[in-house]
């Protein structure tokens, strides 16, 4: 089987992450992969916001939180020391999928460099709220844009679980 698509089957999503910090030039890579990303009528809608500083990455913790409705203490992102959010173009009508893909390249860059990772949701939300306006604000972002996912981006703290077993009919042939 070819490299491409053994990462295809092996990548999990990790839900509980060291703290150590994902390597520069992995993360560049794993972000230049999101780049690359189809995009409806190639119009590039996505934009990619890395957090790597653990004071903003915890209060977006903290938000994304509040917005789950889980106690407090409890981290949405399993600790995981990064966090790529991809929103997109709400203009662009195919916005949604080309987030969606950008999401998937994000997540199996990561897997191709020994990166785990797990998409995170509540990324509309967030950036519906003040606190996301703000965020986009502080960066200079103007156009209107939906929060997508989050891709928290970390190394595993345990070994992840195995695949589940495809389902039955999972494919159909014409």
């Amino acid at each position: 089987m070819n490299e491409t698509l053994q990462v295809l089957e092996t990548r999990r999503s990790c839900r509980n992450f060291k703290p150590d910090m994902v390597k520069d030039e992995d993360l560049k890579a794993i972000l230049r992969a999101g780049t690359y990303a189809a995009t409806g009528m190639g119009k590039q809608s996505p934009i990619i916001i890395a957090v790597t500083d653990k004071a903003m990455r915890d209060e977006i913790s903290e938000a994304n939180r509040k917005i789950g409705g889980w106690d407090a203490g409890f981290d949405p992102f399993y600790g995981a020391p990064v966090i790529l959010i991809v929103l997109a173009k709400k203009d662009v009508v195919t916005h949604v999928y080309d987030g969606s893909l950008v999401m998937g390249n994000l997540m199996n860059a990561a897997e191709s460099l020994g990166v785990d990772s797990i998409w995170i949701h509540r990324a509309k939300e967030e950036f519906e709220s003040d606190f996301g306006k703000n965020i986009l604000a502080k960066l200079g972002i103007t156009d209107e844009y939906e929060g997508i996912g989050h891709c928290a981006l970390g190394y595993k703290a345990e070994p992840l679980k195995d695949p589940a077993p495809r389902k039955d009919n999972y494919i159909y042939y014409i």
